[in-house]
C-alpha cells in the first residue's frame, strides 16, 4: 500500500506486507542515486536502480515498525522526497514514512477517544533576544473543567529535530489522549519547547554546539516556566513539575532538573546515558551520594532505551545499575527490537506517563 505520509495520491513509497518499502524518484539527468535513512529503515546506503524516463528504484529488507526519517543522495546531493511529506530532523527538513505496527493504536486517534488540543504558545525571550515558540498540549477537559489547575510535563527532543518533534513524528497528544481516556495516566499538560538557545552574546572561548544550547537551562527556568504558569491553568508546586527527553533532550533532562531539585520531582531520560564513565558519588554535582535525601525529593527517576541502540542501552543499564548498588531507585525500561528512533521514544512516553504525578 502507500505509505500513509505520502502526499496527495502518490503512489510511492510503497510498503509492503513484510514491511519493506519501495521508493522511486524520478531524476533522468541523474548519474547516481542513493537511499539513505534511519537505521531502522536503511542500516547502510541503498544504490537505487535507473529504470525507464529515468525513475530510480530501490525495494528495502524488512524495515523494523515505526517512524523513518530517509533522503535520497542525487550525485552527492541530499534531497527529500517530493512524493513524502518532511519533518524536521537532522536538522533540516527531511522526508519521513511510517512503517506500520501492529501495536500502533496507542499513537493513533481512536473514534471515540476525547482529544485534547495542541496550541501554538510564543513567547519573547529576553535571554537570547528571539521570539520563541512552543507547542502546549491540552487534555481533553481543559477547556470544560475550567478551575481545574493541572500538572505539567516538559518534554524535550533530540538533536536535530526540534519543538514540532514530539507532535508530528512522536504523535505525544494521541499517547496522551489514549492513557487518560483509559484513566492510565492522570491528565496533565505538556510542553514541548525548542532544546536549542543562544545567548545574544556568545560566551568567549564556546564551540557552536555548546554555543547553540548554552542559554537553554536559563530560558527553561526564568522564561518558559513563568510564562507557561501565566498562560495556562497549571500546578506550580515541584511535585507537580516533570522534565523529561530523549537524547539531546534526555542529557539536558539530567543536567537541569537534577541540579534544581526545587522546581522538578519527576525525571526521565529517553535513550541518553551519560556521555562518560557514571560515577554515582561524582556525577551532576554528587546529587546521588545521599539516598535518603534523594528519595525524599525526587518521586521518579525514569531511564529507558532501544533494545537495538546499543551504546545507549549500555549507557542507560550501567547508569540503573550503578544506582542500584548506591540504594538510589530507578526506573529502567526498555523497547524490544527497536533503535534510536521514534518508535523507542512513542513506546517509552506510554510507559513513563502513567507513572507521573502518582
Amino acid at each position: 500500500m502507500p505509505a500513509p505520509g505520502n502526499v496527495g495520491t502518490a503512489a510511492y513509497p510503497r510498503i509492503h506486507s513484510d514491511r519493506s518499502v519501495s521508493f522511486q524518484l524520478k531524476a533522468p539527468s541523474a548519474q547516481r542515486v542513493v537511499l539513505r535513512g534511519g537505521a531502522g529503515l536503511v542500516k547502510d546506503a541503498l544504490a537505487m536502480e535507473r529504470g525507464e524516463n529515468g525513475v530510480w528504484s530501490v525495494r528495502t529488507p524488512p524495515a523494523a515498525p515505526g517512524f523513518h526519517y530517509y533522503w535520497f543522495e542525487v550525485d552527492g546531493l541530499n534531497v527529500q522526497d517530493p512524493a513524502s511529506y518532511s519533518y524536521f530532523g537532522y536538522g533540516r527538513e527531511t522526508s519521513g514514512v511510517e512503517v506500520p505496527d501492529v501495536d500502533s493504536a496507542y499513537y493513533q486517534p481512536q473514534p471515540g477517544v476525547p482529544r485534547g488540543s495542541v496550541r501554538e504558545h510564543w513567547y519573547f525571550s529576553e535571554i537570547t533576544g528571539k521570539w520563541r515558540r512552543a507547542h502546549v498540549y491540552c487534555p481533553p477537559d481543559y477547556e470544560r473543567k475550567t478551575r481545574t489547575k493541572y500538572p505539567v510535563l516538559y518534554l524535550l527532543h533530540g538533536a536535530g529535530e526540534n519543538e514540532r518533534g514530539w507532535v508530528e513524528q512522536g504523535r505525544a497528544q494521541f499517547i496522551l489522549d489514549h492513557l487518560i481516556a483509559s484513566r492510565t495516566a492522570r491528565p496533565m499538560i505538556l510542553v514541548l519547547d525548542s532544546g536549542y538557545a543562544a545567548y545574544r552574546q556568545a560566551p568567549a572561548g564556546t564551540n557552536a554546539w555548546s554555543t547553540a544550547i548554552a542559554a537553554f537551562e536559563d530560558v527553561l527556568l526564568r522564561e518558559l516556566i513563568p510564562s507557561i504558569d501565566a498562560s495556562f491553568r497549571t500546578r506550580t508546586g515541584r511535585e507537580d513539575r516533570a522534565m523529561a527527553g530523549l537524547s539531546m533532550g534526555g542529557m539536558q533532562t539530567l543536567g537541569i532538573a537534577l541540579k534544581h531539585l526545587d522546581r522538578f520531582a519527576w525525571i526521565a531520560a529517553l535513550s541518553a546515558p551519560p556521555r562518560q564513565g557514571f560515577d554515582v558519588a561524582t556525577a551532576y554535582d554528587g546529587v546521588f551520594r545521599d539516598a535518603d535525601r534523594f528519595h525524599r525529593q525526587v518521586r521518579l527517576l525514569w531511564l529507558g532505551a532501544g533494545t537495538a541502540e546499543d551504546r545507549f542501552l549500555a549507557g542507560t543499564k550501567g547508569m540503573h545499575e550503578a544506582l542500584a548498588g548506591a540504594g538510589i531507585q530507578s526506573v529502567l525500561f526498555t523497547s524490544p527490537d527497536t533503535d534510536h528512533e521514534w518508535q523507542t521514544w512513542r513506546r517509552s512516553l506510554r510507559d513513563l506517563a502513567p507513572r507521573l504525578f502518582r
